[in-house]
């Protein structure tokens, strides 16, 4: 599972955890759902309350976090360089970083007619 918080430094960077070692926060927001079994089709949708398949890796962020960058589309890539120290990729030679771009006002008004999930509304 992907998390991307508020914190400094490496702290402000996505992390990579096995979800079983992750604690999400009751105000932590579901971005989205990676499936890298079919990277070609659509990731599943997470339906409030049902729980999150294994075979996909969720993507969160902090409810403060997710706030402030409500207007970007924020994209994970993976480049060259030293990983966060906590982050699995930490010792590969790698490290995620995120991308953003702003939501045109099309997309804006579809994100808040469908407000997404937060950590206390999944299991």
């Amino acid at each position: 599972m992907f998390h991307q918080s508020g914190g400094c430094c490496d702290g402000s960077a996505p992390m990579c955890f096995p979800r079983d070692e992750f604690i999400v926060g009751d105000d932590d927001v579901l971005l989205g759902l990676l499936d890298d079994a079919h990277p070609d089709e659509p990731s599943p949708a997470h339906r409030p309350g049902e729980p999150i398949p294994d075979e996909v890796s969720p993507v969160w962020i902090s409810g403060p976090q997710y706030a402030a960058w409500a207007h970007t589309q924020l994209l994970l890539d993976v480049v060259p360089g030293r990983g966060a120290g906590f982050s699995l990729e930490a010792p590969e030679g790698v490290r995620f970083l995120t991308r953003s771009r702003v939501f045109d006002e099309a997309e804006r008004q579809w994100l808040d007619s469908c407000p997404a999930p937060r950590g206390r509304d999944v299991t």
